[in-house]
């Protein structure tokens, strides 16, 4: 039987600038839009669907991108996460290409303005507003309108509509179908109306009979025979599993299909939030060295991580020091200088296994002696009032952030898994046909406040019957939640109780702190330091609250202010508590309780989610009654204790 996808996968790209000028490119490539860099992590990355004014787009593969305009970004123990994910073959971190700003005559057509991603019409399927014909672009029906000068206005047209003298801009299809597996396809139009395949090619049309917007008012059509019209309500739920076909595993990012699939499609609408969940790592950047000499070293070591002898170290020195650079690390003898970067070459590999551990160690022993231009911090006393619970406070004035993107997932989202290298292999889309040799990667350069929480007080908490109890709870609710998701509980590690507690707690802060401190609540971010006593590292239990803003907002100074005086922070934190007492959505969001559908327990969008990106852990995983005492419990509050 014929195929329900019968138009070829070949697509041509579109490139999606990143930069603050939008230029048309030449050879069938034009710019249709911008991108923020911090976007190609989180929301638009590769093999995500882009919602444009005119067009729906899919950012394509490594394969396809352009590395001109990048720039290595160092940080060798993120370097070594990734290669113990993807392979040794990773050689570096590549940054987004981002186009140099020009303040002179924009042209279109310069070379040098021609930068961006990659991407490509997705879904292929358009529906024309006025007739209502639904067709693929590869059937010929519909012609690309384009304006060098404005990107935004790239659409396609119905050239030849009967209900319309101007061609109308025709919209994407609203419909996608996706698998658990990582696959993407456009929805199976003639399979679907058809109730099979079939060997008529339509014409199909898409009508609507309400204001709604449901899927049971939207019919789809077949003028090229006399089957019946079908709602779209036959392809979601139960209905969906046996209406449409199985997985044809595409990855329309890349072009490619793999050999098989088993799952079912699952309908998705288009913008849906759970069509691409991004697998990322992140380290911040942390020096290790006491010495002068090599303080510089590690300061200037994007630059001299690829020097091979002294001849290159020295034509390296020539070189930066024309431009006003190294001039500090000049002044030393040259071959001092090449024995400090080779002890650092030699010198211990970073363990690719655990990222957190070199930073809690920095963070928790806080010695201001490995301070440098990139990273400062510095120690001041616990938070007034809260001296029982807290050990110290340690300000972050300057702190550089690196995250590579990995992969991605669809349908499951990675924070079900409590790291990434749990993450099923079979769930995780790839980035590039081939093992990539190199990864994106961004940086943020912020500032952030660390709390240590007190080990005594909290091993205390922790054996107490009730919390015993509640995690007890917490846990079973967790095994629930990975087998109704068909994953193995034997693999994936519970977080603990006191995972619960820090993470409830930094939620908490950030609401406080983003009123106060000038940042966006998308600004801030958490990290995470928890592990219990019979850990192999030893305990931890602390968080870090930092800016994750891209741009100079992350540097505004705002956030170290309110943690520089115990005062200050302590009034900050007893404004968080006291919040947490009470939530809009009570009683109900008290007496929840967590299960295979959603893992928390007292927390809601009224108390304690925060926004996606701030969140380590996908608003999993949170209980504000370990904070404070609620409407239904109050032997739980770590803090009444």
């Amino acid at each position: 039987p014929l195929s329900p996808f019968p138009f070829p996968l070949s697509l041509f790209p579109f490139p999606l600038t990143l930069n603050k000028k939008m230029t048309n490119n030449p050879n069938n490539k034009h710019r249709v839009g911008e991108l923020r860099p911090s976007q190609i992590m989180f929301t638009y990355g590769i093999g995500a669907v882009a919602d444009l004014p005119n067009l729906s787009v899919i950012v394509m593969g490594l394969d396809e991108w352009n590395t001109r305009n990048t720039r290595v970004l160092s940080e060798d123990r993120l370097l070594a996460a990734v290669r113990q994910e993807l392979g040794d073959q990773v050689k570096q971190l590549l940054s987004t290409p981002l186009a140099h700003d020009n303040d002179d005559f924009f042209n279109p057509l310069d070379e040098n303005n021609q930068i961006g991603l990659p991407v490509a019409p997705f879904p292929t399927w358009l529906v024309c507003p006025k007739c209502r014909l639904l067709a693929p672009i590869e059937s010929g029906l519909f012609e690309l309108k384009t304006n060098p000068y404005r990107p935004n206005e790239t659409r396609y047209v119905h050239t030849n509509c009967p209900k319309s003298k101007k061609p109308p801009t025709v919209i994407p299809s609203r419909f996608l179908v996706a698998c658990e597996n990582g696959h993407l396809d456009n929805f199976p139009w003639l399979y679907f109306v058809h109730r099979g395949n079939t060997n008529c090619q339509g014409p199909l049309r898409l009508s609507e009979h309400g204001v709604s917007g449901a899927t049971t008012d939207i019919m789809v059509h077949c003028d090229g025979c006399d089957v019946s019209p079908r709602p779209l309500s036959d392809a979601f739920g139960e209905s969906g599993k046996k209406n449409l076909p199985k997985c044809r595993a595409r990855h329309p990012h890349l072009r490619t299909f793999e050999d098989k699939c088993d799952r079912q499609m699952i309908t998705l609408l288009l913008g849906a939030s759970n069509s691409w969940f991004s697998i990322s790592l992140s380290a911040l950047s942390i020096p290790t060295a006491t010495g002068k000499l090599e303080k510089l070293v590690e300061q200037y070591w994007r630059d001299l991580s690829d020097v091979e002898d002294q001849n290159e170290l020295k034509s390296t020195f020539k070189l930066l020091g024309k431009r006003g650079e190294m001039q500090d690390l000049a002044q030393y003898p040259l071959e001092e200088v090449w024995q400090a970067i080779a002890q650092k070459k030699q010198g211990e590999k970073p363990n690719p296994q655990d990222l957190k551990t070199p930073e809690w160690e920095v963070f928790s022993t806080s010695n201001p002696q490995i301070n440098n231009k990139e990273f400062q911090i510095r120690q001041v006393a616990p938070p007034q009032n809260y001296e029982k619970y807290f050990t110290q406070t340690v300000l972050l004035e300057k702190v550089r952030e690196v995250r590579a993107l990995i992969g991605f997932t669809r349908i499951q989202s990675p924070g079900d898994f409590t790291d990434v290298g749990e993450i099923p292999s079979q769930y995780r889309g790839p980035i590039s046909r081939k093992p990539p040799e190199w990864i994106p990667a961004t940086e943020v350069n912020g500032e952030g406040i660390f709390l240590q929480f007190n080990e005594t007080v909290l091993q205390k908490w922790e054996k107490q019957p009730q919390i015993v109890k509640q995690e007890n709870i917490v846990k079973n609710a967790h095994k629930d939640w990975l087998n109704a998701r068909n994953l193995d509980p034997d693999t994936i590690q519970f977080r603990g109780i006191r995972y619960l507690l820090i993470h409830s707690f930094a939620h908490a802060l950030m609401r406080q702190l983003a009123l106060e401190c000038g940042y966006s609540a998308a600004s801030l971010r958490e990290r995470i330091y928890s592990q219990p006593p019979e850990a192999e590292n030893g305990p931890q239990a602390g968080l870090l609250i930092y800016t994750a803003a891209s741009d100079s907002e992350g540097t505004l100074g705002g956030l170290v202010n309110l943690g520089s005086n115990p005062q200050t922070l302590g009034y900050h934190i007893a404004q968080a508590l006291t919040d947490m007492e009470l939530c809009a959505s009570d009683p109900l969001c008290a007496e929840h309780q967590p299960d295979k559908i959603s893992l928390h327990m007292a927390a809601c969008h009224a108390c304690l989610f925060s926004p996606e990106t701030s969140c380590e852990a996908g608003n999993k995983f949170l209980d504000r009654s370990l904070l404070v005492p609620t409407l239904k419990t109050n032997d739980l509050a770590f803090f009444n204790i």
